[in-house]
């Protein structure tokens, strides 16, 4: 498995034993893409964060809980982390606004890869014809 992950990011490939080169990994997308999730978890995070000032907005174990400011970050940027990256454990639950904001950002991380695959086969269909 190490091996091919290495090969896939080197662009190497070996076919009947003929060694050929087709750099498919971008270091440079791949590092856009880490740094625009982490842009939009802590964005919603501290959205999520700021709106627990006006009301509860996350509901833990299915009860209201009372915590400190520290505690209710602590939870904001975890629920927006889980939300983005796998729509959730179900262990934090959002009311009110937040549904709507947990469902917008579901969205934006199902829709951020398909993006990133759609730049890079187009920037890749554009060298092609050069």
């Amino acid at each position: 498995m190490i091996k091919s992950l290495s090969q896939f990011i080197s662009g190497e490939k070996n076919l009947l034993g003929i060694s050929m080169r087709d750099k498919r990994f971008s270091a440079e997308i791949f590092y856009a893409l880490i740094i625009t999730y982490t842009i939009v978890i802590l964005g919603f995070g501290l959205i999520y964060f700021i709106l627990s000032f006006e009301g509860v907005l996350l509901v833990e174990g299915g009860e209201l809980r009372q915590v400190s400011p520290l505690g209710s970050m602590v939870h904001s940027f975890y629920f927006s982390g889980v939300t983005m990256l796998t729509i959730g454990y179900g262990d934090i639950t959002p009311i009110g606004i937040g549904r709507l904001l947990a469902l917008i950002e579901a969205l934006i991380g199902y829709i951020l890869p398909t993006a990133f695959v759609f730049h890079i086969v187009q920037h890749k269909g554009e060298r092609t014809r050069d």
